[in-house]
């Protein structure tokens, strides 16, 4: 294994230390492109086919050309294979729009007319991070997004279901919950209903109970959070897609930030509010680990 591996859709090994994208890339100029962040455990691309089903709905919502799923197979397969077993590592696939070749601009050879999406894998070492937020649980903060619940059905065009390359916002909420003290976000809407985190979807537990707000309020729809909810609910557990206020997070057993490189990490305080770990917090965590585990798993988004 090494530091990195890339590889295009084409199947070839590039090296992740040498330029790849072109300068005018719409993926860098405007963010519009799509991509998925997997974690790859054991040798094997968790949860793959859930990933794979959230990039082509994405790409379907920015009206990129249809991402191809077989060859995305192929190049996460010989990424994985390369990378190796030893030690878990964060895949991303990327797919932008490509180079820029807007219809008012001049034509010339350099840029076709119909400009080639840009493609490829990258395997990278897992963040430090991780492994605390695993072990520990996380400082919380809740922030609001500035946004109605109503937006994602009112304007279909904001993207909001989408997990696009445009993530500024997010870095920045981020930013800024760390100079306050704490080590991520909470997003809220206008009228206080808890949306997402930057990089993660909101699940609290009360009682039997798992809870997570809906796709239709805007928030990204979670692969680990819905990989969590096939097992839990053979386990016993009433899984349920419902509109929270902020006032409930403080209202539950615990609360939960799933995403699919950290998994599970537990809110060990928000808003300045210490939250102790409940009895069954380790059966969460296990059964985290059971969903995106299992074999076959396929997303019907």
């Amino acid at each position: 294994m090494g530091e990195r591996v890339l590889v295009t859709l084409d199947g070839a090994f590039a090296d992740a230390n040498a330029p790849l994208l072109y300068a005018d890339d719409i993926g860098a100029l405007r963010g519009d492109g799509v991509f998925e962040t997997i974690l790859v455990r054991n040798g094997t691309a968790m949860a793959l086919e859930f990933h794979l089903a959230r990039l082509r709905r994405s790409a379907q919502a920015l009206e990129l050309p249809d991402p191809g799923l077989t060859k995305w197979r192929s190049a996460v397969k010989l990424a994985v294979k390369e990378w190796g077993a030893d030690e878990e590592g964060m895949l991303r696939l990327v797919y932008s729009r490509g180079r820029d070749a807007e219809f008012d601009a001049p034509r010339s050879e350099l840029v076709p007319e119909d400009p080639k999406p840009t493609a490829y894998v990258l395997v990278s070492p897992v963040p430090e991070r991780v492994a605390t937020a695993r072990a520990e649980g996380v400082k919380v903060m809740s922030l609001a997004r500035g946004i109605s619940i109503d937006l994602a059905q009112a304007a279909p065009w904001q993207l909001l279901g989408a997990k696009t390359l445009s993530y500024a916002t997010n870095m920045a909420a981020l930013r800024f919950a760390r100079r306050m003290g704490a080590e991520d976000v909470i997003f809220h809407s206008t009228e206080h209903r808890v949306l997402e985190g930057p990089r993660s979807t909101v699940v609290i537990a009360r009682d039997k109970q798992l809870i997570t707000p809906p796709a239709k309020n805007g928030v990204l729809p979670g692969v680990t959070q819905r990989s969590l909810f096939a097992v839990a609910e053979k386990a016993g557990w009433e899984c349920k897609y419902q509109s929270l206020f902020t006032a409930d997070l403080f209202d539950c057993d615990s609360i939960w930030l799933l995403s699919s490189i950290t998994l599970a990490a537990r809110v060990n305080q928000l808003d300045g509010v210490r939250m102790s770990a409940p009895d069954n917090a380790q059966e969460i965590i296990d059964l985290v680990d059971q969903g995106i585990e299992r074999p076959g798993a396929i997303g019907d988004w």
